[in-house]
């Protein structure tokens, strides 16, 4: 970044989540990420600039070792002209959604991280004349608990997304009831995966986003503001699956060009253009009924990967509580040891070394409550992590062309595959999670399950079980 350069005109709003605020700038290739926080919330200049150092380390020394080099973009920190991110912060404003309006930019360390903006080709450092579709999915987790510490029987039979969809809507957070549940998208079977990707079309919620050349045009902007114009959406992506214009406007156009959309979603999800360190997690997981080579997805492609990561979740929250109980006791003894833990950082190489140990036998020790909970954190980060696939025709000389291509029925599009939402979940929100999960089965177990036992036959009931192999298509 440069300092004397700095226009906040040059950049423009892209979108923000609980704890960050995007903006991408127009030419380049590149977006700022900028932390936010309650108003009455201040951290110093030096906590920032460490947190998002944090940020960055954990990507480059973890993440990418899982997932692999092409995948995951780090970045790096940087640091603005006060004045400018001033400027910046009045100027894009009015553009926030107002339930994100809670929190506020920091303005005050001039600290920020500078990363790759994935809703464009990962090729080039500007933006290209070519149009770009991006499409951002966040798939949630993909499989059924299979920790024996696990005490709702509930658990073993109904995903958490979709348990979590009925207290969401019942709190008011959203409408109706998505038929989207992760299960299907993660099985690897393309019936399956077509009805997922469906579904998440007809009610996306926050779990999916499409771009065209940088700027949202299907999604939930809002919480409270669901769009869902597949007619509108259908005449954006025409020119990406039917460039020869060989259909006509009208439902069917709408329904082909939608399927179009799907098919080439799911060929690319289950491509791979990355070897990662695949398998280095698998020697602890055999002899598990529940293990991602189980699922039918190949093995190195992302949904995999996702998976397997999602895994080092191997106790359940239910056996992981007490272990986090183990460790507050032993902080609150001896305060002075939480740098030796490395429960803030640094997360380095010797961190990740420790995560790879997939044992479940309790010994009792702190060092071993201490890998679980490390390997938890790193699990919800998975379950929350978002895939960004970019999409553009093919040049006609394809040798041109640096990505991988991929065929639809009328086009040969050019694609990229990244991962995105990588930071490491904090321990404080360990007691947060436990609760939550509490909340979501009793919710479940006396709304919905106690309502279908009194009234739907069996056969019936059928339906709200994920693990059946043909889980509502």
């Amino acid at each position: 970044m440069e300092e004397g350069k700095m226009d906040e005109n040059e950049w423009r709003y892209h979108g923000e989540g609980n704890k960050s605020l995007v903006v991408a700038h127009a030419q380049r290739c590149v977006v700022l990420r900028f932390l936010k926080f309650p108003p009455n919330r201040k951290k110093t200049s030096e906590e920032i600039f460490q947190h998002l150092q944090n940020i960055v380390d954990f990507g480059k020394n973890v993440m990418k070792e899982f997932f692999g080099e092409n995948y995951v973009h780090c970045g790096e920190v940087v640091q603005l002209p006060l004045e400018f991110v001033k400027q910046l912060c009045l100027k894009i404003q009015s553009e926030r959604p107002e339930s994100r309006c809670d929190k506020d930019l920091d303005t005050l360390s001039g600290y920020a991280m500078c990363l790759p903006n994935l809703t464009r080709l990962q090729t080039y450092r500007f933006a290209e004349h070519r149009p770009i579709l991006c499409v951002e999915i966040k798939p949630k987790c993909g499989f059924i608990p299979f920790s024996s510490y696990v005490t709702h029987e509930m658990k073993h039979k109904v995903c958490r997304y979709c348990m979590h969809q009925h207290l969401k809507v019942a709190t008011g957070k959203w409408k109706q009831i998505s038929k989207y549940c992760p299960l299907d998208l993660y099985s690897g079977n393309k019936q399956r995966m077509h009805f997922a990707l469906k579904s998440l079309l007809q009610e996306a919620q926050n779990n999916l986003k499409i771009f065209k050349n940088g700027e949202l045009i299907y999604g939930c902007g809002d919480a409270r503001s669901p769009v869902a114009d597949w007619r509108e959406l259908a005449h954006h992506l025409k020119p990406f699956f039917f460039p020869s214009n060989g259909l006509a406007s009208g439902p069917h156009c709408t329904r082909a060009v939608i399927r179009e959309l799907v098919h080439v979603i799911t060929r690319v999800l289950l491509s791979s253009s990355d070897k990662g360190r695949v398998g280095a997690l698998r020697p602890g997981l055999r002899g598990r009924k529940n293990t991602p080579e189980r699922s039918g997805l190949p093995k190195g492609c992302l949904l995999y990967k996702t998976l397997q990561v999602q895994m080092l979740d191997l106790l359940d929250i239910e056996g992981l509580y007490p272990l986090y109980n183990r460790i507050e006791r032993y902080l609150e003894e001896f305060p002075e040891q939480r740098k030796m833990l490395q429960i803030d950082g640094p997360y380095d190489e010797a961190f990740y070394q420790k995560l790879l140990d997939l044992s479940t036998e309790d010994d009792g020790t702190v060092a071993f409550a201490l890998t679980k909970v490390q390997q938890y954190r790193v699990a919800m980060t998975a379950k929350d992590c978002s895939i960004m696939i970019a999409l553009s025709p093919s040049l006609q000389d394809t040798s041109s062309d640096q990505r991988p291509v991929i065929p639809s029925s009328r086009s040969r599009l050019a694609f990229s595959v990244s991962v995105l939402d990588l930071d490491l979940k904090p321990y404080e929100s360990i007691p947060h999670q436990y609760k939550l999960d509490s909340k979501i089965v009793n919710y479940y177990s006396k709304t919905v399950h106690a309502k279908d036992d009194a009234v739907v036959p069996t056969r019936l009931k059928e339906s709200e079980d994920c693990t059946l192999v043909l889980h509502k298509v």
